[in-house]
């Protein structure tokens, strides 16, 4: 009966404050695009900083540690978006020569437009957003870690068990507005911008069965799991979306701009406050 427990408050809270996310994000402030990125970069910052990192320094792990890895993490997504750029780039030269060599066979060297028109077509496919594996990567360790705690809860109490799940959903809905719009920002695409997510927040339920079995053991190493989510919020935040603000604007856009970053930081602010007041 708890493992049931267990399983259905992870599946809600991971996949639930997903679909809740993306109905904002996509449906009510869809056409505040711009802004959207500026109130992820402060959800992003604020659930790393205020959220993940106290939480780890809480615990009885060093803080030399801790700090160690934060910055392995900080390197390890740096170079995660280093390889992903360079597979990329490998890959598009290599369909690049092919298509032109296609299109040399197929028209001959009598219609020298042809050459313009496949490497035109060759370009349009845009590079994969910078920081995509990255924010996948550190919300599928975060879910794990509130996949844990969630189960270390229903393990303890079920009415206990029931509020956590339902704390983590709340405080996740911000932060998870953050991940689908580094997302949706590189491809444009609404619908694999929610799968990815929604896969990362079902490892949720990964985690809640690892400490239903596993409590004591990983209760250890949850500090290590929030410190390693942080980096990867930390990096997306000020490698790839910060850039993206930091442009010449009006006084008024500016303006517009830093209030959705502060909105941003109080939402998850307020939400974290009333994960752990519960």
């Amino acid at each position: 009966m708890t493992l049931i427990a267990i399983l259905m408050g992870t599946l809600v809270a991971g996949i639930g404050s997903v679909w809740l996310a993306a109905a904002l994000s996509f449906g009510a402030l869809a056409r505040y695009t711009q802004h959207m990125l500026s109130l992820a970069a402060g959800a992003l910052m604020a659930t790393a900083f205020l959220h993940l990192l106290p939480e780890a320094f809480e615990s009885q792990a060093g803080a030399h540690d801790l700090f160690l890895t934060l910055l392995l993490g900080l390197v390890f997504f740096f170079l995660l978006d280093k390889a992903e750029l360079w597979h990329h780039g490998h890959e598009h030269h290599h369909h690049g020569e092919e298509a032109a060599h296609a299109a040399h066979e197929d028209h001959g060297p009598s219609h020298p437009h042809s050459h313009g028109q496949s490497a035109a077509h060759i370009h349009v496919h845009a590079p994969p957003q910078p920081g995509s594996w990255a924010v996948l990567t550190g919300d599928s360790v975060h879910c794990f870690g509130d996949g844990i705690l969630i189960a270390s809860a229903f393990m303890a109490d079920m009415r206990l068990g029931a509020i956590s799940a339902l704390a983590v959903l709340a405080h996740e809905v911000p932060h998870h507005m953050g991940d689908l719009m580094v997302l949706r920002s590189g491809a444009n695409n609404k619908r694999m911008a929610l799968v990815k997510v929604s896969l990362a927040g079902a490892v949720t339920a990964l985690g809640g069965l690892a400490g239903y079995w596993l409590v004591d053991l990983l209760h250890d190493y949850l500090p290590y799991f929030l410190v390693v989510a942080s980096s990867s919020f930390v990096y997306v935040a000020l490698a790839d979306l910060i850039p993206q603000l930091q442009k010449r604007l009006t006084l008024t856009e500016t303006l517009a701009q830093i209030t959705w970053l502060v909105l941003g930081i109080g939402l998850v602010t307020v939400m974290s406050g009333l994960a752990h007041g519960h």
